[in-house]
Formats: structure tokens, sequence, C-alpha cells
């Protein structure tokens, strides 16, 4: 508890100057305050009050954070109320580094006169931690998150599943304690060695993380300074005030991208190796295709290729074509029938569902089967028999489908193409099957057409790729674009998907549970949002309906492809939407418009693939019910997955981005103001689409930034920067460890 002398003799200073300091004078009298005051604790809202400052809250706690990060202060994380925490809009690291998202919209549950009503009880979740060490556990089905603060955290870290128990409910926010740790996110962690005599220490690599303590006999020949992998043997808990672990494996030096990449992978939860006893099993599995033969439908004799990336090394879809004596079209998507080699239960299965997902960082994969399977056995390599399970299409001269069929088949691929291949072909009309493939994209057309006119939404944002050099740096940014042989490929895929989940969710009245890929209508809090922010950019948006919703944004995708700066719309727009998850309770999938949707057509990447294979499979020829409640934790198991796997991505992008501008460092750049804090501009670079920030004390006077984060007007000119506006910049910094770009506006 501070002195209230100190507040009222400052309080009546202050009312002489109630102004905006700078950032440098701002450090300044927070400093003197602390030394005035050694042994007092001050809170962003202690500081603004006693300092009598028009600086916000914003201002304050990055100027504590700029204190802190040099040492010269120390944030009391123990008590939330006064530890240097970010406001809820910002509690997340990458949100502060996120100026699209769009305004919070700060809701609660609400009786039936639209009231508040306090929240209460026991619920489950997962935490999301701040670098403060306080956190929120976001709970499925509750509105608002639940602020947790770092003494009550009691042993959680950032993404394990929890049980927290809500002691206490305002009109602003729950508040609560975690009782019980229910799942851990991960238990490996990656961070720095260091040697303290009879013992060691890990420095995780993770803001919101304790140091791990290290046996000697535990530290695997590490060396003080490098990075290394440590799993946790010991918790965090009442009765244990440290984390325990062992060291599993040496990295290396850092600074390195190899070792930054490995470290997106463990940071997210991922095993850069696989279990001795899963490659044992691989290695044993025998390629049968002959002898299975007799079992397929035979497609070898049929025209059947691949169109995958040039880069590619494993196939796991494949094309038929051919023309029946009634002159219908035969087209076949065929799927590596990755079932057939892995059984339920074995150490490979338990593997592919633990990691669920394979994660495409930018110059790496981290597979979600071993190379045996993945790139040899599953692969629908060129010129090998090869076994599949597919979906058969008959299109009449109308391209309406009048006959499918789905089965395990064997196919002979007679060419790899890649995108690039494909699509020469596909323009000039010249090159080996160009008849064929000119077919199979006028009926791709055909149904992307229709999907389209049914309310599907366009959701293609551009794409950011790499050209990188023998040590993984990269030398060029580019933005991939998307052809027709891109597209042929999408809409194959659809196809087989929609009509899979459509036979199985029709097979009986009685339900047969199945994994669905489900997309619920939008957040109308989040939408409203975004439409009197595209309304500032010019851009009028109907949210009367859902399809009234799909047309407005594919229309924002027409006039982005015409306008370069209402492309920074896009992003913002999709995260608008919900989020595709798995599931077998089928809403349906709004974003595709359509009624039934799975995912068939990458088993060798998604486990959800292997499930929608076996259960499929089972009931061509009779009905078998799996358990449909433990059918629904996998799902949820899944989805995480893929989410974790999904920021790692981005991760490795942003990575990526910054090593590049790191060698720009003074050059000049063309950009896009893509968001806004109070101390602040975001900047897009374009070509490249990497953001940095201008800071305004970087500017030759003070601005004034607007509630919305839309504008801001130059104290002394008048003048106004807003979103959307082109600019141009200079490259200040790259900083790699904090993957922040610095700028200055030209």
């Amino acid at each position: 508890s501070t002195d209230n002398n100190i507040y009222m003799k400052k309080i009546k200073q202050s009312k002489k100057q109630q102004k905006k300091l700078t950032v440098k004078a701002l450090q300044i009298e927070i400093l003197q305050l602390f030394r005035d005051n050694p042994d007092k604790k001050f809170s962003a809202r202690h500081i603004i009050e006693i300092l009598g400052i028009g600086n916000n809250k914003d201002s304050v706690v990055y100027a504590l954070d700029q204190l802190e990060n040099s040492g010269q202060l120390k944030a009391a994380r123990r008590v939330a109320d006064i530890s240097f925490t970010p406001s809820p809009e910002n509690r997340t690291e990458n949100r502060t580094q996120n100026p699209r998202s769009t305004p919070s919209v700060q809701r609660s549950f609400r009786d039936q006169n639209g009231a508040p009503k306090p929240i209460e009880g026991t619920f489950e979740g997962k935490l999301d931690m701040t670098k403060s060490g306080a956190g929120y556990v976001v709970v499925e089905g509750v509105e608002q998150d639940i602020y947790v603060t770092a003494r009550q955290i009691n042993g959680a870290l950032h993404g394990d599943k929890v049980q927290v128990n809500v002691y206490m409910s305002s009109r602003r926010k729950p508040e609560g304690e975690i009782m019980k740790v229910l799942e851990r996110a991960t238990d490996h962690f990656i961070g720095t060695f260091k040697m303290r005599g009879k013992f060691a220490l890990v420095l995780p690599d993770r803001d919101t993380m304790p140091e791990i303590f290290v046996d000697i006999a535990d530290i695997k020949e590490a060396k003080d300074g490098e990075k290394v992998v440590v799993q946790i043997t010991k918790w965090l808990s009442r009765a244990n005030r440290r984390l325990t672990g062992i060291v599993t494996s040496v990295l290396g030096e850092p600074g390195t991208s190899d070792i930054e990449m490995k470290s997106i992978l463990i940071g997210a939860g991922f095993n850069i190796e696989f279990p001795e006893d899963v490659l044992a099993e691989a290695a044993k599995i025998q390629d049968d295709t002959e002898g299975d033969a007799k079992n397929r439908r035979d497609f070898r004799g049929i025209t059947t290729f691949t169109i995958d990336p040039y880069d590619a090394k494993d196939f796991d879809d494949a094309l038929s074509f051919r023309v029946l004596d009634n002159g219908n079209i035969e087209i076949g998507v065929h799927i590596a029938d990755v079932s057939h080699y892995i059984l339920p239960d074995t150490a490979l299965d338990k593997e592919a569902y633990l990691r669920s997902t394979s994660v495409y960082l930018v110059d790496r994969v981290c597979p979600m089967l071993p190379e045996r399977l993945s790139n040899e056995l599953c692969s629908l390599r060129p010129f090998e028999d090869k076994l599949t399970f597919s979906a058969v299409f008959t299109f009449d001269d109308k391209f309406t489908i009048v006959e499918k069929w789905f089965g395990k088949t064997i196919i002979h691929s007679v060419r790899r193409y890649s995108y690039e291949q494909a699509q020469e072909i596909l323009e000039t009309r010249e090159g080996d099957f160009a008849d064929e493939l000119t077919k199979m994209n006028e009926i791709a057309l055909h149904l992307r057409k229709k999907r389209f006119k049914n309310g599907a939404i366009n959701f293609e944002t551009d794409e950011v790729k790499f050209k990188l050099d023998e040590k993984g740096v990269p030398i060029e940014v580019y933005v991939k674009e998307r052809k027709d042989s891109n597209m042929l490929i999408e809409d194959y895929m659809l196809l087989a998907n929609k009509e899979v989940a459509e036979y199985m969710a029709k097979k009986e009245k009685l339900e047969v549970p199945y994994i669905y890929r489900i997309h619920d209508v939008p957040n109308m809090d989040k939408l409203q949002d975004f439409a009197l922010f595209a309304r500032e950019l010019g851009v009028k948006m109907n949210l009367d309906s859902p399809q009234n919703i799909a047309k407005s944004i594919n229309e924002l995708v027409k006039k982005a492809a015409e306008d370069e700066n209402l492309k920074l719309l896009m992003p913002i727009a999709i995260r608008t939407m919900s989020k595709a998850v798995y599931s077998t309770d089928n809403i349906g999938h709004y974003g595709l418009s359509f009624e039934f949707y799975s995912h068939f057509t990458s088993p060798i990447r998604r486990y959800s693939d292997v499930l929608a294979h076996r259960v499929l499979f089972e009931n061509l020829t009779k009905t078998k019910r799996i358990d449909k409640e433990h059918f629904e934790l996998q799902c949820k198991h899944i989805s995480a997955q893929e989410k974790k796997a999904a920021d790692a991505e981005r991760s490795s992008i942003k990575y990526k981005q910054v090593e590049y501008m790191k060698n720009h460092v003074g050059e000049e750049f063309e950009g896009i103001i893509s968001g806004m804090l109070e101390r602040g501009i975001f900047v897009e670079i374009k070509g490249v689409m990497a953001e940095g920030m201008v800071g305004f004390d970087k500017m030759n006077e003070s601005f004034d930034v607007e509630t919305s984060r839309l504008r801001a007007r130059g104290r002394r000119t008048g003048n106004i920067l807003k979103m959307g506006d082109s600019v141009k910049v200079r490259i200040l910094s790259a900083d790699l460890e904090k993957k922040q770009i610095e700028m200055t506006l030209i």
C-alpha cells in the first residue's frame, strides 16, 4: 500500500501539468518516482495518477517495459494489481505486435433483459499467459476469458488445460484461481544452458516460463551458453517450488536460423525426431502392393497424374481421367491409402495421433509420419503402382455428376507435374495430356462457379514465399501466384471431401458418427467492428444475413485485387470469421457454403483424414458406429494441434521476414500503414509483406491516435496518418530475437 501523502503531493503538483511526456521524458519521470520510493510498488495506473500526466496506459506500460528490459526496474510479478500487466486487449505476446486485429469488444454473460450477470463456479479451459506471469483461462462456451493473477496460477504454464475456480466476478471481468492442471501443453522446452557449479539451469526462451533446474548427471554434455532441449520431470506445485528437468538434446550455439526453426517447432510442442519404436515399426512395413491389388479396383490402365509444388517430396493425391463409351467423363480423385499401412493402436498410429499434423515451416517440414511412409510407401510417385482410397465421379456433357463411387483402388501415375508445368499446358494447350488437363480444368471451373453462386466465400489472400540460400537465409521474397493449375487441384479435393461427408451423413436415418470439418457463421460483434473499419477505407459491408456477409467479403476480394491499399483488410476479415475445426456434430461449412464437409484428401499430413478413411471404409458395405464421445475428444485434440502448427508456421514466416530485412537495413521501401498504437504506426512493406513499426518519437512532431486506432493527427501541423495510407519508409533495424523491424517514415 502506497503512502497517501506521496499520492496527494504528486497529484497537487500534476494538476498544473496534465500534459503528455515524450517517451524519454516519461522514462526519466518514472525512474525518479521509483528512486524516491525504493520500497514502493506502482502500477501503470498509479503512475499516471501520481505524475498527473496525459499519457495513456499503453505508453506507460511501454516505458515500464523498456526500463525493465534495461535492468533499471523489476516487475512486481507476484501482485497482479501492481505488476506491469498489459491491458486485456494486448495480453498475449503476439497481440501487441498484431495491429490488424479489430477493436476488442468487451462481452459478458447477460440475463434475458440484457443486463450482465456474474460468472461463477468451476470451469475447464486453456491458459493464455502474459509476460507479467498472470494469465487468462479461455473456456469454451464462456464469452469472457477468466483473469488469473500470477499468485493464483499455481504452477500452470502457457497452453495448459486447467481447472479454474471463479471466485470473483464483476461487470468488467471474471477472476479466478487455477485449482489443477488437467493436461500439459508440452513437457519439452527449449532454452539457454547455464552452468551453476554443482547444478545447471536452463533459461527458457518462452517469456512466461521460470528457470528449469537440471542435475549435473542430466546435462548431456551441454556447454554454457548453448541452446538445449529440456524435458520437465518435476512440475511447479504448492509442494514443489521449482521446475526440474533433464537435457534431452543439445542444439548448439544460439543465433542460427536452423536452431531458431527447431526452437519454433519445440516451442509449439512438436517433436523434431521420431521415437525409436516408431521408426523401427515403420522400417518393418513391407510393400505388398502387388499382393493386395486383387482386392481393389484397378486404375493402372487409366491416365493418372499428380500436380504438386515443384519442391514437394510427398504426393498424397492424384487425378485420373477417361472418356466413357457413352461420352461421359470419369474423373478419379485418388488419395494415398495411409490407413492400409497404419493400423490402430500401433506405435505409428499413436505417434501420428499425438502429432495430428505435419508442420510446414519456411525451410523445412516436421512430418506427421516417418519418411519410410510419407516419402516412400504412401507417396504417389510416378511410374510406381500405389495403393489408394478413391472418390470417382462421372460427369455428363453439362458437367453434372451422374454417378459417384468410393472405394480402395490401385493406380499407376504416368506423370508428375509441378503447378508451373501444368499451368503452361493449360495456357498453351500443348504438351503431355493437354486435352485431358484442359477438359478437367473446364469441369473444375464449373464446380468453382457453382460453389460461389451458392454463397461460398473467397478467402484468397496473398501468401509470402522465400527463396533461400544454401544456409537457409532468405535472399528473395515474393508473393505466391494462384493460377488455374492450383485451383484445379483444390476444386477436385473440395469435391471429394464434400461428397464423402454427404455419403456418411446420409447413410442412414440413425446417425453414423463421422469426423466433419465444420465452420460456424461469423461472430457479429467482430464483424460490426470490421464493417466500421472497412467503411473508413471506403468499403461498405452488408451484414443483414450470412449470405450478404459472404457477398460483401467476395466484393472486397475483387476490390482488393484492384486497389493494393485494401489488401490489408483481407486478413482482418478472415480473423472476424469463426475458426474451422473438426467435430462429430455437423453444422456445415459456412465459408465453403457446404452442408456437409470432411477432410479426406491428405492423410499423409493430417490425422483427421486417416480417421475419415477408416470410418468410411468400415461403412462402405455395412454399418459400423464408433463411440461418438471418444471420437469427439479426438476431434478436439486434432483441432488443437492444427492451431499449434498454424502458429508455428506464422512464427517461421515472421522470422524469415525479419532475417531478410536484416540485410536491407538503411534501404528505402514502399509500404502501407497497417496498424496504430499510442507509440507509433505499423507499416507493411509492399512485396515483402514484412511488418515493422515507425515510432512517433522518430518523427518531427507528436501525434494523437484516435480511440478507433484508424487515424493519428499531428499536434503541430494537423497532418493525418490513417490506416491504408501508402508511405515510404527506411529500415533502421531488424531484431531477430524479438522478430521486430524498426523503421522511420520518409
